[in-house]
């Protein structure tokens, strides 16, 4: 049976200032899974994420989207059904808002310019807060929060766009064990709505019980399929250990 494709990455390359972290980069993330993406430091995991979401501009190649009717599309024709969530240390915690205007953030690509949330928006805000075990934070200033507790009101957020594809930039890290757990059991049940979800991971020890699919990153693709089929010592080693003279990136 043909899978669909949710996202195709053709021939991308990523440059600072003249110097390549990512190159000549071609994927394909299949629409319903979940996939990582893995690989050491420097290796350019969240600037391919980057240029996915028009954040960077690369130097060569593209990144296509698929709506749901199979069509070919840029990021910006659908930038309203892609959710993402930042690495946690990427975030001004110090800016002053509640848990519960974080949250309705994800849905003003619904809203359309200068309206204002409806009731409607206001609840779907208050079920997400629920379903993260956060209900009862909606009037915390953000900058109150632990780690943990800031990772889901940002997930919260993500689930609150309702959007088909979900990119998120190393979700779990720092967090506590509960959290984790919470994070996991809502990614899959997103998969198994036949959403997207993409994950910037960093623990190898969780990746069989996590994941459906895995992208090996070191600058260049180092391998990706099914975890079943593609995780293993020898990809690892080469993934983490291999000799990089590309340059660095995140």
């Amino acid at each position: 049976m043909k899978e669909d494709i949710a996202i195709r990455i053709d021939k991308l390359t990523v440059a600072y200032e003249a110097q390549p972290v990512l190159w000549n980069i071609s994927l394909a993330f299949k629409k319903g899974k979940m996939t990582a993406i893995v690989g050491p430091n420097g290796a350019g995991k969240s600037s391919m994420i980057k240029a996915m979401l028009g954040l960077v501009k690369p130097v060569t190649g593209e990144v296509v989207y698929q709506d749901k009717d199979q069509q070919a599309v840029s990021y910006k024709e659908l930038k309203n059904r892609i959710a993402y969530v930042p690495q946690n240390t990427s975030v001004d915690w110090d800016f002053p808002t509640t848990v519960r205007d974080v949250v309705l953030m994800g849905r003003y690509g619904h809203l359309g310019w200068f309206k204002r949330p409806k009731k409607a928006d206001r609840e779907i805000a208050k079920q997400m807060l629920g379903k993260v075990g956060l209900p009862t934070f909606a009037s915390r200033q953000i900058s109150q929060l632990s780690g943990g507790q800031r990772q889901r009101v940002f997930l919260a957020r993500a689930l609150a766009q309702e959007a088909e594809v979900y990119i998120m930039d190393e979700p779990l890290a720092g967090v506590d064990m509960k959290t984790e757990r919470i994070i996991m059991k809502l990614l899959k049940e997103l998969v198994s709505e036949g959403k997207t979800v993409l994950v910037v991971h960093h623990d190898l020890q969780t990746v069989e019980d996590y994941f459906d699919d895995i992208v090996f990153i070191n600058q260049e693709v180092i391998a990706a399929g099914r975890v079943e089929d593609t995780f293993d010592k020898q990809t690892v080693k080469k993934t983490y250990h291999r000799d990089r003279n590309l340059g660095e990136g995140e």
